[in-house]
């Protein structure tokens, strides 16, 4: 026989977490900023000297700004959390000396990958939980 309080908690958990997913996805896609900024902070590590691999995130970012920017907003935030996450591994796998870590560099480094994890984590929420008849209706109108 099943708990009644147990399935409250199943439900409520579930429910807060589809909140919190609709939340994040209004947060970080009615505002294309996150995946832009990403964009810049890449472009500026990897500019200088060039290393091409890196340097295909940019485009693909602001490609998912523009996705965003044409209505296609659960679309842009998977795209985002996708490129996000593996710039967050390939950025994972340098490694930076101590006394680098401190630098200009290092700051811009750490920030880089600290947005990465947010786009990752908010942009994952996002399209996991973002309903695609509220983004068709909006999109109508």
């Amino acid at each position: 026989m099943a708990d009644p309080q147990n399935e409250k908690a199943k439900e409520s958990l579930i429910v807060t977490a589809k909140k919190w997913g609709e939340y994040l996805l209004t947060l970080l896609t009615e505002n294309p900023v996150p995946p832009a900024l990403l964009a810049t902070l890449v472009f500026a590590q990897h500019a200088r000297p060039f290393q091409p691999v890196p340097m295909l995130f940019p485009p693909l970012l602001l490609f998912s700004t523009y996705l965003n920017l044409q209505g296609f907003k659960i679309d842009s935030a998977g795209t985002t959390a996708a490129l996000s996450g593996t710039y967050l591994v390939l950025a994972g796998r340098r490694r930076l000396g101590f006394m680098n870590k401190f630098g200009a560099r290092g700051i811009i480094r750490g920030a880089t990958m600290g947005l990465c994890l947010a786009n990752l984590i908010g942009g994952g929420l996002a399209y996991g939980f973002g309903s695609r008849s509220k983004e068709d209706d909006t999109k109508s109108l």
